[in-house]
């Protein structure tokens, strides 16, 4: 993949100053059962192991604060439409019920082990027309990457046969280390996304079926089937890493945090 041409360094900085004039801290409340734990559809976590998942999501909501800024320049530059972007941080019961989902499909599996799955409690959905899409990814993945921010994870599932279009990849943040996820998304993708969202989730409930499982995976292969492939997008790959030091590049993450506000 072509790195794109770096941009002026004004250009730059004005669209991270742009970015965090725009970006609120997210605020998410906490709510704990009774007896210090949680409990859901058959799943729980301890009192303990629901502090450990608690203390997670404050970190999450923390380094949010300057992963987000990073993003939003990255779509400013690139004409991203950044999809979804109130829902940025997960919610404490999604993050809960993953955690504790991994948690029982390992029998003996510690919650910190469970926590150090998860690259989404921070998430993204960046978007473009399928004429910009190839070029869009490869571009604001390049900036990222630029940036500071390691990629830790690219998955492409554009050439796959069957299920899910789109490129998944996982980051890491330059100061905090919080992993962070971005989804990169074409129109049809995205609305192919949310209709086999509720199918998904069924799926992966513990007491869903085998014969079950299968049903819904055939009907989330057909709506995904209708997708159109971007030209190239199936070949996009991970982006090459930024060298150790570069004094020159800007740095999104030194930049002074918003004032607090509420979420819209």
């Amino acid at each position: 993949m072509n790195t794109p041409h770096a941009l002026p360094r004004t250009i730059t900085a004005a669209a991270i100053t742009a970015a965090l004039a725009l970006c609120a801290p997210a605020t998410t409340a906490l709510a704990d059962h009774a007896d210090g734990g949680w409990h859901q559809d058959g799943l729980r976590l301890d009192a303990a192991d629901n502090a450990r998942v608690d203390a997670f999501a404050a970190e999450a909501r923390e380094a949010e604060r300057s992963i987000s800024p990073q993003v939003r320049a990255a779509a400013w530059l690139t004409g991203a439409e950044l999809v979804g972007f109130d829902a940025r941080l997960k919610s404490p019961d999604s993050l809960k019920r993953k955690v504790a989902t991994a948690m029982e499909e390992t029998p003996g599996r510690s919650v910190e082990a469970a926590l150090a799955t998860i690259n989404d409690a921070v998430r993204y959905t960046l978007q473009w027309p399928d004429a910009r899409y190839t070029a869009g990814v490869a571009a604001a993945s390049s900036h990222l990457a630029s940036w500071g921010n390691d990629s830790i994870r690219w998955k492409n599932t554009w050439g796959a046969a069957q299920g899910y279009k789109a490129v998944n990849s996982a980051w890491a943040a330059p100061r905090s280390g919080m992993r962070f996820e971005i989804q990169f998304h074409t129109p049809a993708g995205k609305r192919a996304q949310e209709e086999t969202h509720k199918l998904y989730e069924e799926q992966r409930l513990p007491g869903t079926s085998p014969t079950r499982r299968k049903e819904l995976q055939e009907q989330q292969d057909a709506l995904f089937a209708a997708v159109p492939v971007p030209e190239g997008a199936d070949r996009l790959t991970a982006p090459t890493p930024a060298p150790a030091t570069t004094p020159s590049r800007p740095q999104p993450a030194d930049a002074p945090a918003p004032a607090p506000a509420g979420r819209p």
